[in-house]
């Protein structure tokens, strides 16, 4: 069996990889996070969706300060080992931080960006800033 931290080419983009997730039931497209090594091996042995944030350069579990978990149901990778998409089972109905079920929320219109849903939850109360 191979290593887990052998499995993805994390040198090809400085020690990290995009993570793609998408909730298994609705195959919506909720967020692109990025992992390191440590972000990905927490991910297959927790089973809990976990990324590496580049302005804070630390890993981080999602839903940890929100509770909006990301449990992991399916775990692929691209042809060329350098991309992670996680399937997931998304608590709490929302993954952006915005408040959104998805960070891709927006559209663009005519030119213009436009909010295509509505917000689940309120990121003051959730986040208290």
């Amino acid at each position: 069996m191979e290593r887990l931290e052998n499995i993805l080419d994390f040198e090809k983009q400085r020690g990290l990889v995009p993570a793609i997730v998408q909730e298994e039931d609705s195959k919506d497209i909720l967020m692109l996070a990025y992992m390191d090594k440590d972000a990905f091996i927490n991910t297959v042995k927790t089973g809990k969706a976990t990324f590496y944030s580049r302005s804070r350069k630390k890993s981080w579990v999602k839903g940890e300060s929100s509770g909006h978990e990301q449990i992991i149901k399916d775990i692929r990778i691209d042809c060329d080992n350098d991309t992670v998409l996680l399937i997931v089972e998304q608590k709490g109905g929302a993954a952006c931080h915005k408040g959104y079920k998805s960070c891709f929320h927006q559209i663009l219109k005519n030119g213009k960006l436009e909010i295509e849903d509505e917000i689940i939850f309120d990121p003051k109360e959730v986040y208290k800033k």
